[in-house]
């Protein structure tokens, strides 16, 4: 009973509650005005700045939504190449290829990576195949005495071109009696450019003279 009396009388409780939030506003506005505050709100606006200035730097290093079409340089010789590149402030770098294309000029652009028709950033490296002066030796394989069926895929897989079959007496049917490039024996283990075009001396199956 006496708590009630105290309670009612002397501690009523919106006098609590107004006593604790003057307290607490007291000290938030102290906290507020305090030098600690002034320097983390400094602080935080420092790195907020830091942070943009960071991102526009970044955004101008790295060419962020910059966009340049490659372009084309199929049969460009490598002159043309920088020229077309250098405009774009683009870069090549040349990779060797050992494969000779007669469809494309001696010594121009066979192929290129980026593609064609591709987008890239300023300063981007574009990487050519450049066509060489000439195909390579091609070693020419031991098909003597092999069928024409069997000697076929092997002198094709290698890169010959097969020309003219031509028969001879010979008890062995569509048997390879010996091989000539432009009118001439050529053995096997001799080299010759790739698709050179052989001909094919070839047994008619005839043992009677």
């Amino acid at each position: 009973m006496k708590f009630y009396q105290i309670y009612d009388s002397k501690f009523p409780i919106f006098a609590i509650q107004h006593n604790f939030q003057y307290r607490f506003m007291e000290l938030l506005k102290s906290f507020l005005r305090s030098i600690f505050f002034r320097n983390l709100a400094i602080a935080v606006l420092i790195l907020f700045i830091l942070i943009i200035g960071i991102m526009y730097w970044l955004d101008f290093v790295t060419n962020h939504n910059q966009k340049i079409l490659v372009p084309d340089l199929s049969e460009k010789s490598l002159s043309e190449v920088d020229k077309i590149l250098t405009e774009r402030k683009m870069h090549y770098i040349v990779i060797d290829s050992a494969n000779f294309n007669p469809d494309y000029p001696r010594f121009s652009v066979i192929d290129q990576a980026p593609k064609p028709g591709s987008f890239v950033k300023e300063n981007r490296k574009i990487y050519l195949t450049i066509n060489p002066s000439n195909f390579g030796d091609v070693t020419l394989p031991n098909v003597i005495q092999k069928t024409y069926r069997q000697a076929e895929p092997t002198l094709k897989s290698m890169g010959f071109i097969i020309g003219d079959t031509v028969y001879q007496r010979n008890i062995g049917r569509d048997v390879v009696l010996e091989i000539q490039f432009k009118g001439e024996k050529v053995n096997p283990g001799e080299k010759l450019k790739k698709t050179s075009k052989i001909d094919l001396i070839l047994g008619d199956g005839n043992n009677q003279f």
